[in-house]
């Protein structure tokens, strides 16, 4: 009795998700159950946190309504496949998602049936077509899902990781966030080899492997993932030197140079000085491009040559 009861009040929620507003006898009609019952069954779904309205007339009508609180929502497969593929490709670089959209999508893969991961991944192997190349190297969605996965539960995650000088080794540690900074993915995590806390670009980071072995948290160094990433950053060799001496005050230029904000040093109240340097020059290009004051630079012949041939391209297109 109980489970017929439970699967009736679903099926009444999903009835109430599909439409604006329902009678009370067309939902008895569709439950095949009285009108009585279908009041006590709203009666049930409000006491869970559901905010369903009643409208007034002889038969009585009913609708969900925003509340002060989220309840669970049922999804159709298609409705569940749209937002997996939207989640998947926002996570993937089109869109400087938050850690919050990826601890949703580690809940959506988590009860994701497995009928339905075949069209997720059909679907977001149509979408790899559309990427912009200037933006540099993208992180794997299905990447970026099991990794927040393994942050949210605390279990330590094997995989193959590339350095920057091409050297590759097999890693083992504990994840603990992922940071999105300068276009970029870092996973922050402790390497339970090398026993330090580690950073590691999710664009060389493959064959991440869950171990099954699950830890008690551990606070990162400073508990704040975001200055983390920038302190790392900020001391890690580049490839491409690029440094603007910026005639303009140094809280002018942080809010527009997103994930470089430990490579900002004051010079006086009126001049600042920006290391813009990089291992991707088309990112190189982006940041100067975003200043809005005059600035003098200090570049290696690469990254001249390389803002040279992009300011000649822009003047080209303007006529």
């Amino acid at each position: 009795m109980t489970s017929d009861m439970t699967a009736r009040m679903l099926r009444l929620l999903s009835l109430l998700q599909t439409r604006r507003e329902w009678s009370g006898s067309d939902l008895a009609d569709r439950l095949g159950v009285t009108v009585r019952t279908v009041r006590r069954d709203i009666d049930r779904l409000r006491e869970l946190g559901y905010p369903v309205d009643s409208a007034r007339g002889h038969a009585g009508g009913y609708r969900l309504t925003s509340g002060s609180d989220l309840p669970p929502l049922l999804l159709d497969d298609e409705e569940a496949v749209a937002i997996a593929v939207a989640l998947r490709t926002a996570a993937g670089g089109l869109t400087g998602i938050e850690e919050t959209a990826l601890r949703a999508l580690a809940k959506l893969e988590q009860v994701l049936p497995g009928r339905l991961r075949g069209q997720v991944a059909a679907l977001q192997t149509s979408l790899a077509g559309i990427t912009w190349e200037e933006q540099g190297p993208r992180a794997d969605p299905a990447l970026l899902a099991t990794l927040a996965v393994a942050c949210r539960d605390h279990e330590i995650i094997t995989f193959d990781y590339t350095t920057r000088q091409g050297t590759a080794s097999r890693r083992r540690v504990e994840p603990c966030h992922l940071v999105d900074s300068g276009g970029l993915w870092y996973l922050i995590a402790h390497d339970t080899d090398k026993d330090d806390w580690r950073l590691f670009r999710l664009d060389r980071t493959t064959d991440a492997t869950p171990t099954g072995r699950r830890v008690p948290p551990r606070p990162i160094p400073g508990d704040d993932p975001a200055a983390f990433v920038a302190s790392r950053l900020s001391a890690a060799p580049t490839r491409y030197r690029a440094i603007a001496t910026i005639h303009a005050p140094a809280d002018h230029v942080r809010v527009r140079t997103r994930g470089l904000a430990t490579r900002l040093t004051p010079i006086d109240a009126h001049t600042c000085r920006l290391d813009a340097s990089d291992d991707h020059l088309p990112r190189i290009a982006q940041t100067l491009a975003g200043l809005d004051c005059d600035y003098t630079l200090d570049a290696d012949p690469e990254t001249i040559e390389h803002l040279r041939t992009t300011a000649h391209r822009t003047l080209q297109a303007t006529g």
